[in-house]
């Protein structure tokens, strides 16, 4: 990818105690967060580095956030985050690099406490954002009935946009029985239509590609930046 570098954010450590003065930055190529919230930080360096993040994020320490069109803010993952650690080889390069996934315990209870995250929230991307919040949710739920459902919470500003590197992120705010009251309501008003035949609601199948895919000019977004 082209300038791929100029899309990454950064992300420092600094720590000072009586014995030492710590300072550490990786790069972060991933990021969702509300506030000082940080709800998903996906980084890579070197060993010694990640490793010393991976600590910090154990030890509810906050970081300096910086963004790739340079605004910063501290960020914490909070309680009970979790981390995940991989490898990156690159071509040409004698070591491998640290990748480390971390998410807060929220993102991680995604769709269970009355807020479902959405990755990359697009006009071309709104089949998906129905889909999982139908899947995190468990709902009796057709494909078509998503503009309508998700338009009218668009109206009452349930759906909102959250900070987001390498992403265009945002979270839709309400539980399985808001979403069943909605959808009851909508019936109602015959502005969703019943499948044509009684058997299963056939759902378009997802990669992981079709959910990190992005505008490029979406990429790097911090709170109303993210239009």
């Amino acid at each position: 990818m082209q300038n791929a570098h100029l899309r990454l954010g950064r992300l420092q450590y600094t720590r000072n105690t009586e014995k030492t003065n710590t300072q550490i930055s990786v790069h972060v190529d991933h990021y969702i967060g509300n506030g000082e919230q940080a709800h998903l930080l996906s980084l890579f360096g070197g060993d010694a580095e990640v490793g010393a993040i991976r600590a910090a994020i154990y030890e509810k320490h906050t970081f300096t956030l910086t963004f790739p069109n340079g605004t910063t803010k501290h960020v914490t993952l909070g309680p009970d985050a979790a981390c995940y650690n991989g490898s990156l080889s690159l071509q040409g390069a004698k070591r491998t690099l640290r990748h480390l996934v971390a998410v807060s315990a929220s993102l991680a209870a995604n769709g269970t406490a009355g807020q479902t995250f959405i990755m990359n929230l697009e006009q071309t991307t709104q089949d998906l954002t129905w889909a999982t919040v139908v899947n995190l949710l468990g709902l009796p739920a057709d494909p078509r009935w998503g503009n309508v459902v998700l338009g009218e919470m668009r109206k009452d500003k349930l759906i909102r946009r959250l900070d987001g590197i390498g992403c265009n992120p945002a979270v839709v705010i309400g539980s399985r029985e808001d979403f069943m009251t909605r959808m009851g309501q909508a019936r109602s008003m015959n502005l969703l239509p019943f499948p044509e035949r009684n058997g299963p609601v056939i759902w378009r199948q997802y990669t992981i590609r079709d959910a990190l895919a992005l505008d490029e000019k979406q990429e790097g977004c911090s709170g109303s930046d993210c239009g």
